[in-house]
């Protein structure tokens, strides 16, 4: 079953490769969506997938690349409908 989820990973996850590491994972996982910086210096993650390819990437996300320190990692379900591609911003 695909489903959209909508995280917010906060602690030092900007200018930690953290997109860019998140892309390359859902990538591999089939997963569609996108990482982006917020001004809070925050990450928003978008994904779109298959329910356990999301369940993998969210259990990622909880660590993060190896430079990363994550907090806290939120996340709801959405109502989305994605690109065929997972992108940064």
């Amino acid at each position: 079953m695909a489903l959209c989820r909508l995280f917010i990973i906060k602690g030092r996850v900007q200018g930690v490769f953290f997109r860019d590491s998140t892309r390359r994972v859902a990538r591999t996982l089939g997963i569609t969506g996108h990482a982006i910086n917020l001004a809070d210096g925050d990450v928003e993650v978008l994904a779109f997938g298959e329910q356990e390819t999301i369940e993998e990437l969210a259990a990622w996300l909880q660590q993060g690349p190896q430079m990363a320190r994550v907090d806290e990692v939120i996340a709801r379900d959405v109502d989305e409908d994605l690109a065929a591609d997972f992108r940064i911003g």
